[in-house]
């Protein structure tokens, strides 16, 4: 996967002129579903905003989704260098990059644009955590005055005392200023009169004073030169009154405040018990919210790519069985409703072999071979019109299955046998590298009614692939490389949580004639994978690696005097032989539980629909 940005660099994220984040464009894969998963898309971030659309050229026709970085949280994976995800409350994109340093421009230019959306910034994050924390306060400080004091009865009423105590230590405090502005008038009201009499007396010396407090007038009386104050202080003020009055206002306010404190402290335990008990309540509704939040993003993204198969994938072994047992019996049951629209006259019936006879193709020209258990003589034709590049990897593998697939199941062949229907046998090697499960498996099989040509023909034929086929999505012939060769490019369906698995492989059709007339003619088609500069792996599957063959050999049972032969003369026997390696990585316990249940059924399918197609047409040789 290519991928092409508009911009590229930390020096080129910031516009010089306006100083805003440029935009960045460029391919990304995005998770879609599980049935899809990764898919390629066109990815836009501007103003703030991450768009994507299918493709580049169809950016005229509007977005498919978009999300709002304001509040988005930038979340790299853990183990995938080129993932990274990007949540806004329960919405989740799953992105991957080209290769790490594609992903650490995009993260970079997303958190540059975040940053300078007006959140997130250092300025703004301090103007709205201080009017939060003020709000707050204030709502915590009503809630909390309006239930600490809800039933403090007498705190409440020793403060309506403390209240009475200051309105009257108010107008005392009143009363005194007003005495003490009063006496700061007379004094200097004295100080005046005083030096005017001084004045005076410089200059009327006859005049004399005696005792220091009196004048003597002229005609011999004595007059006060000041009067003393009255017992009720300056403008009628009991001074001395109004002194014991403020001790006693102050006394009472100060034995108020100390039963207030005696009150708080009394109920000090109380209130930090309450308050306690009201920590733990929220703790308990903070832990029960992020528990339901995470339930339920967990079901809203369950069968995202961290519910995919893979070595850290969030599945358990068990569950992944569960998953892939339920898949399955979903396709069979759509299977089941499209074989029950078709009306099928024949079906496939189990015989014994020893009821044909080992007859030779020569005495039934242009008519179906017999079979043989020696394979000594059969020779390996190469047809000189079926010349290309791979025909040395044709020919070798024709022999290779040739003399190993058909041996006997016995010896030091180790295989196992794991299902016995009738004519049908499967059997199994179990054999693991890198962890990865390999088991050769290998099917015999004996169908009245059809031929090896006829099985061989609609096992190879693409034209027919798709009716009987049904675990492929699609596929395509990539190359077509002879008459009887070709590369052929198939993706199958996916069976979640199992990544989906694609299939480039060249499929050659080969008879294999017989040197006498006691051995029968073999034909053969293989299927093995290879590489193309057309058909190269891609993020959305997973690819497999195959080598498979069918090997189908005829038996006849000779007719009754000169009557031809009919269909319930022939019997063709089927050695199916499979080596897969599925890639990726899936619990071995499911690996072979699927092998084991889906081999079967794809034998059976597969043959039914040959007889089906075979039924009452001439016999093709």
């Amino acid at each position: 996967m290519s991928e092409k940005s508009s911009s590229s660099g930390s020096d080129e994220d910031v516009d010089p002129e306006s100083g805003q984040p440029v935009e960045l464009g460029g391919i990304l894969s995005k998770w879609t579903n599980y049935i899809h998963g990764w898919q390629d898309r066109w990815v836009v971030l501007k103003n703030n905003t991450l768009s994507y659309y299918k493709s580049q050229d169809e950016r005229e026709y509007g977005c498919r989704g978009s999300l709002c970085l304001s509040k988005a949280v930038i979340t790299p994976h853990e183990f995938d260098e080129c993932r990274f995800d990007i949540s806004v409350n329960d919405s989740v994109w799953y992105l991957r990059a080209e290769d790490p340093e594609h992903r650490l421009q995009w993260i970079e230019s997303i958190e540059l644009h975040k940053a300078e959306s007006g959140y997130g910034s250092e300025t703004s994050l301090r103007r709205h955590g201080s009017m939060l924390s003020l709000t707050s306060a204030a709502s915590a400080l009503s809630a909390t005055s309006t239930s600490s004091f809800k039933k403090g009865h007498r705190l409440r009423e020793k403060l309506a005392e403390m209240e009475t105590f200051r309105d009257i230590l108010c107008r005392q405090v009143d009363t005194l200023q007003k005495y003490f502005d009063s006496c700061a008038d007379a004094v200097s009201k004295d100080e005046f009169q005083r030096d005017r009499v001084e004045e005076d007396e410089d200059d009327f010396p006859a005049t004399t004073r005696s005792d220091g407090e009196y004048n003597h007038n002229n005609n011999g009386s004595k007059e006060k030169l000041f009067s003393p104050a009255s017992p009720k202080g300056i403008n009628g003020i009991d001074f001395k009154g109004e002194a014991i009055t403020f001790k006693a206002t102050t006394a009472g306010i100060l034995s108020t405040l100390s039963h207030c404190i005696e009150l708080m402290v009394k109920r000090e335990d109380s209130w930090q018990k309450r308050l306690d008990k009201e920590l733990e309540k929220r703790r308990r509704v903070e832990d029960a919210y992020k528990s339901a939040v995470h339930e339920l993003k967990k079901k809203s993204h369950y069968g995202g790519p961290d519910y995919e198969e893979g070595p850290n994938s969030l599945i358990n072994e068990d569950e992944f069985f569960d998953a892939v047992e339920a898949a399955l019996d979903r396709q069979d049951k759509i299977e089941e409703q499209c074989q029950s629209e078709k009306t099928r006259n024949t079906s496939s019936s189990s015989v014994s072999l020893d009821a044909y006879s080992a007859i030779g193709t020569h005495r039934f020209a242009n008519k179906l071979h017999s079979h043989s258990s020696s394979l000594s003589s059969t020779e390996l034709v190469s047809a000189l019109d079926d010349i290309h590049r791979f025909s040395t990897q044709v020919e070798e593998m024709v022999q290779n299955h040739m003399t190993y697939s058909l041996q006997d199941v016995g010896g030091d062949a180790n295989w196992q046998l794991v299902i016995e229907e009738g004519e049908m046998k499967v059997y199994r090697r179990e054999v693991e590298e890198n962890g990865i499960v390999l088991d050769p498996l290998k099917a015999t099989h004996s169908v009245k009614g059809v031929t090896g040509h006829e099985v061989c023909h609609y096992f190879w034929d693409t034209d027919v692939r798709m009716d009987w086929e049904t675990t492929i999505e699609n596929f395509n012939v990539v190359e077509k490389l002879s008459e009887n060769a070709i590369i052929v490019y198939q993706t199958h369906k996916r069976v979640w949580p199992a990544s989906q698995r694609d299939v480039l492989y060249l499929s050659a059709i080969r008879k294999i004639m017989a040197t006498n007339e006691n051995d029968p003619d073999t034909w053969l088609v293989c299927n093995f994978s290879v590489d193309h500069n057309n058909a190269p792996p891609t993020n959305r599957c997973v690819r497999a690696k195959i080598n498979v063959a069918m090997i189908c050999q005829t038996l006849v049972s000779p007719p009754e005097g000169d009557k031809e032969i009919s269909r319930d003369n022939i019997l063709c026997k089927i050695t199916y032989v499979a080596n897969v390696n599925p890639g990726g990585w899936a619990p071995a316990s499911v690996l072979r539980a699927v092998a084991k249940r889906e081999y079967p059924k794809f034998l059976k399918r597969f043959t039914s629909y040959v007889q089906e197609k075979t039924a009452g047409k001439p016999i093709l040789f």
